[in-house]
């Protein structure tokens, strides 16, 4: 199934095969809608500093502003539930709530958040907290980032802050986002905070990401004594298909899906990392910093697994050229473009995939899963009655939900669908020119408009909720 819905068939139709208690949510994280940087007591984040680095950015842009919602949040509240959704995922700004990424909690941070958490039941729609989507405070990667050890420990006493002062109300929390992005396009890659281009760091970070999790999961759980708590945690994953059936290719295959997937779930539900990708590892001379008790410590069962897709990728082992290894000496993983609709990010458009990942999924680890972000990147234009017409986002999600949809029937435990984003924003690296919304953003204005995509989703959503359900 690629890009499946005719542009002549967007009419809203309910969804099939989904159960009553389905979850139907928008998502946005902290910085990338917030504003507000320097308010109330908020210090900079790695995102503040690297914004300001020279071509870190586009157009030198950054979320200093955003969409404002730190001042507009009631009214951005009363449009999430003119959409019908029950959930709203949003993620917390450490450096709001624990300036500094240590000490005592900000009063006036946490105050914040609890009139969005009041606005939001006030409204009937259920608040899924995100602890971290990207924004360390500064002065913890002055220490040494998430490379450093003691960052996992810092990340579990703000989470506590923060679940002290949030859990009587909220039931709902996923530790961390993508610690893939983090790790990889943050430590590795140097494409986002904080910029570092060390693959030993990327993997520091990655244990740390996910000895922090653990960690922080268990004090919740302690806390949480016999009150209501879904814990859960977000990865950004896809699937690797080789491009043939050569030995060559299926190795790629294992060489992504070992750094893209198992690096995380195996120790998350397993208590393991897996071997092959620890050897390939030490072929680079890299060791994962594990110490005594830490896979203890990250496997602390989960309740809900948070799946973040956008597309699925085939890979081959060979150059263009045709040799199996790389200029680096190492074995080749190349990704193979293919003839298939893209997005405005260049992204191949792949929702049958999402129905292989989640079908894999269920069978290799067994959790349920929650599609925690979903969505699409395109050029909009607002036409001249100042509507914004977006069929190719349109056709996206009904394909993408069509595809959940269909891995229900084949078996997987999903359990809710959430659309990335819930309005344009700060996209990181791209700045304010690519608009994942289904809501768009006049910057300069701040004016929001619903997307057709939106009134689609809205209308498919009320009509899936009066369905009979299988």
């Amino acid at each position: 199934m690629n890009l499946a819905t005719p542009r002549s068939s967007l009419k809203p139709v309910a969804v099939r095969g989904l159960p009553a208690g389905f979850r139907w949510g928008v998502a946005t994280s902290s910085y990338q809608i917030e504003g507000a940087a320097a308010e109330d007591g908020r210090t900079p984040s790695i995102w503040d500093t690297f914004c300001r680095v020279p071509g870190a950015v586009h157009n030198a842009e950054h979320g200093d502003v955003a969409c404002d919602h730190y001042h507009r949040m009631p009214q951005d509240v009363e449009m999430i539930a003119g959409l019908g959704v029950d959930t709203y995922r949003f993620s917390l700004a450490w450096p709001r709530i624990q300036p500094g990424g240590r000490g005592p909690a900000n009063a006036k941070g946490l105050d914040f958040y609890k009139r969005l958490v009041d606005e939001l039941q006030d409204k009937g729609v259920t608040p899924w907290i995100t602890l971290y989507h990207w924004d360390l405070p500064q002065e913890l990667e002055d220490a040494g980032g998430w490379p450093a050890r003691d960052t996992a420990h810092h990340f579990a006493d703000y989470a506590m802050l923060a679940y002290e002062a949030l859990g009587d109300r909220v039931e709902h929390w996923t530790t961390l986002n993508e610690p893939w992005c983090s790790a990889m396009l943050g430590y590795a890659y140097g494409a986002h905070a904080p910029g570092r281009t060390d693959l030993g760091d990327a993997m520091g970070a990655v244990h740390h990401l996910l000895l922090g999790h653990g960690l922080a999961a268990r004090r919740m759980r302690e806390a949480a004594g016999g009150n209501p708590l879904e814990l859960g945690i977000t990865l950004n994953l896809g699937t690797a298909t080789p491009e043939t059936d050569s030995e060559a290719d299926r190795e790629a295959c294992r060489r992504a899906d070992g750094m893209g997937t198992r690096l995380y779930l195996d120790p998350l539900v397993h208590g393991r990392y897996p071997e092959d990708v620890v050897r390939d590892l030490a072929d680079q001379g890299i060791e994962l910093p594990v110490q005594d008790g830490d896979l203890e410590a990250v496997a602390t069962p989960l309740d809900v697994l948070g799946v973040n897709f956008y597309r699925g990728a085939l890979f081959s082992g060979v150059t263009e050229e045709g040799s199996p290894t790389g200029a680096d000496g190492l074995p080749v993983v190349r990704g193979v473009e293919r003839d298939l609709p893209r997005t405005a990010m260049d992204w191949e458009i792949t929702p049958g995939e999402l129905t292989d990942l989640l079908v894999r999924l269920q069978r290799d680890y067994g959790l349920p899963t929650v599609i925690t972000e979903n969505g699409a990147a395109f050029d909009d234009t607002v036409a001249a009655d100042g509507s914004v017409p977006d069929s190719d986002r349109t056709a996206y999600l009904a394909d993408h939900i069509a595809a959940v949809s269909e891995a229900r029937a084949r078996g997987a435990d999903v359990r809710g669908y959430f659309a990335w984003s819930l309005m344009d924003n700060f996209e990181w690296a791209y700045g304010y020119d690519k608009r994942f919304g289904i809501v768009r953003v006049d910057y300069d204005t701040q004016e929001r408009t619903l997307k057709d995509s939106a009134k689609w989703y809205r209308d498919t959503i009320h009509l899936t909720r009066n369905v009979r359900h299988d």
